[in-house]
């Protein structure tokens, strides 16, 4: 099989080609323009095509590659940059799907798998959410989204595409940049390795469902051998505040630290946990990782990269 990641050198994309180059079989290439991805998160082995998801070069990449599946990551991600730049948030995340899926029409790619988010489901006290759910997000991140989740089923419909959608929680691990919607855990890290305090924007009560970028890696590897459309949440369905996630990191780092609480910022969402039946379900497993391991592999893992700089 050979499959095409887009943004496959970003922090998911990191995780993901370390268990795609454990399948037998399995051929990748990686395309991203590095904006926010980095060369090293790409192993030895797996080509790396640098290019924008809107170019439409990536025509001549299908039409060379003969392509079995697409894992699209390529996103803008941050939701404060989708409320400031919402031109952007909209081109990256919505022409970019549109110009993926059209060469997925185009070259015949059997499979495509989607990364969507919590967010599309907007500031829902239904919880845990399920797929069924009315989806109103409140940030333009979110509705980009949403909107790609309609294209994806439009090109199933018509086409005859298999379209899987991963609606993620918020996702954190190893390599994490300081934006996204699970940032929260990678900013801390930052923050903490200087010995510096942390700021929570909000009284701390606002809860996320924290899930390790590992098993996010196996959902989208499984998610390649889907038939049909499919809607999973990938999730702990773990309702998690920020308040208890600052708990796991003070075990972690071994020591108190300030905490400094501010209004809460527009946009964000209070309470957010999903359900996860689906995704065992249909893809055979649900997330596992308990939170404090995973925060201390975390920060273990950026002090290794950073040095303890307090």
């Amino acid at each position: 099989m050979k499959i095409l990641v887009t943004g496959g050198a970003g922090f998911i994309g990191s995780h993901l080609l370390q268990r795609l180059q454990a399948q037998q079989g399995v051929e990748v290439v990686v395309y991203d323009n590095l904006s926010s991805g980095r060369r090293e998160h790409v192993p030895q082995g797996v080509r790396l095509v640098e290019g924008d998801v809107r170019s439409k070069e990536m025509d001549q990449l299908f039409a060379i590659e003969h392509f079995d599946a697409v894992i699209h990551l390529a996103a803008q991600t941050m939701v404060p940059y989708s409320l400031e730049h919402p031109d952007e948030d909209c081109s990256v995340n919505l022409l970019g799907l549109i110009n993926v899926l059209e060469c997925c029409r185009r070259y015949a790619v059997a499979n495509i798998v989607f990364s969507s988010s919590a967010a599309v489901y907007g500031d829902n006290l239904n919880i845990p959410l399920q797929e069924e759910e009315k989806l109103m997000p409140t940030s333009g991140y979110g509705i980009t989204k949403m909107a790609s989740e309609h294209y994806l089923r439009m090109y199933h419909d018509l086409y005859g595409l298999n379209t899987t959608v991963l609606r993620f929680a918020n996702v954190y691990g190893e390599r994490q940049g300081a934006g996204g919607e699970g940032g929260v855990v990678s900013i801390f890290c930052k923050l903490l390795a200087k010995g510096e305090g942390v700021t929570v924007f909000g009284n701390g009560e606002q809860t996320r469902d924290f899930v390790y970028a590992g098993d996010i890696a196996l959902a989208l590897w499984r998610g390649c051998q889907l038939k049909g459309h499919h809607v999973i949440n990938v999730s702990t369905q773990k309702e998690t505040s920020v308040n208890q996630l600052l708990g796991a990191f003070k075990k972690a780092v071994g020591r108190e630290f300030p905490v400094t609480y501010a209004p809460a910022r527009e946009g964000d969402i209070f309470r957010s946990v999903l359900s996860n039946g689906r995704c065992l379900e249909l893809l055979g497993f649900y997330p596992t990782m308990d939170l404090q391991e995973g925060v201390a592999r975390t920060y273990a893992d950026y002090l290794q990269k950073n040095g303890d700089i307090s």
